[in-house]
């Protein structure tokens, strides 16, 4: 059996998690949370990270009831993210795989996402939506895109929203343009409320990413789609899409938030991908990168 401990910190989220084939032992994680606003500054993701990283990776080992000596290999973020918090990150790897004697492992934070809903859902070969989460300025407790989910909810009146897809690439920012102008206009006048907003921002975004996943599976021939990362907690997402999907007479695979959310058990499942096909990075090579 192989044991793989993976570091993830690579935004707001700092999380330590240890995998052994397959299954996940431990995977606690503590979240940056700035007050609403603001968004979280790299400095202070990192000083953030720093103060509770060991605490994360004590809670690790106990929670799986694993001493140093189990582990295999150690799994960091090597990249993308936002830089100070991947530094920090990336010492701690390199000094606990130093201080253990054990191999150490950069791994992409995207494919760590991928890896990790492939092993949640047992998906064989899917068509794969991979949103990023909700790094921006409005209320971040306890995050961005869980507040606008349950605004949406109450709803009820549609705005129409500039809708901008070009083959397999979708453009928000007309749409982000358009409700910075039209918002306090629209909310003022009482044309809409909030929660109409939240909904029609929601409807349009989503309906958009459905469509270039459903152009995706027609490309590939595919009857299957994966949903990960941090905005695939959205159950309506899962919903719209889960629509498109018994069209096709295809099948809808999603995470919750244990994993769907940047935490370390998605590192180690990559790490431990990596590790059993003979990867390891060499301490010369294991720098950090923001692209």
């Amino acid at each position: 059996m192989t044991v793989v401990i993976g570091f993830e910190g690579s935004a707001n989220k700092i999380g330590v998690g240890i995998i052994r084939d397959g299954e996940v032992l431990s995977n606690p994680r503590r979240t940056y949370i700035t007050p609403p606003g603001q968004g979280f500054l790299p400095g202070e993701t990192a000083k953030h990270h720093r103060s509770v990283i060991l605490t994360v990776l004590q809670e690790a080992l106990n929670e799986a009831g694993l001493k140093a000596a189990d582990i295999d290999c150690v799994a960091y973020t090597k990249g993308p993210g936002m830089g100070a918090p991947l530094v920090t990150v990336a010492i701690v790897a390199r000094t606990v795989a130093q201080l253990w004697g054990k191999p150490l492992l950069g791994v992409n934070h995207c494919i760590g996402h991928i890896e990790m809903g492939r092993l949640f859902t047992n998906a064989q070969n899917p068509t794969v939506l991979y949103v990023s989460g909700g790094n921006t300025q409005i209320s971040n407790d306890p995050s961005p895109g869980y507040n606008i989910e349950q605004m949406a909810k109450k709803g009820t009146k549609y705005i129409d929203l500039p809708y901008t897809v070009k083959g397999m690439d979708v453009s928000y920012s007309g749409i982000l343009s358009y409700i910075e102008d039209a918002a306090h206009k629209l909310l003022s006048t009482g044309q809409c409320m909030p929660e109409d907003l939240c909904f029609s921002l929601q409807e349009t975004l989503f309906a958009m990413l459905v469509e270039i996943t459903e152009r995706a599976m027609a490309h590939c021939g595919s009857q299957e789609v994966l949903i990960v990362g941090g905005v695939g907690c959205n159950l309506r997402l899962q919903e719209m899409m889960g629509v498109m999907c018994k069209e096709r007479g295809a099948r809808l695979f999603a995470t919750d938030e244990r994993f769907c959310i940047d935490n370390g058990a998605m590192i180690a499942q990559a790490g431990w991908e990596m590790f059993r096909s003979g990867h390891v990075t060499e301490l010369s090579d294991s720098w950090i990168t923001q692209r």
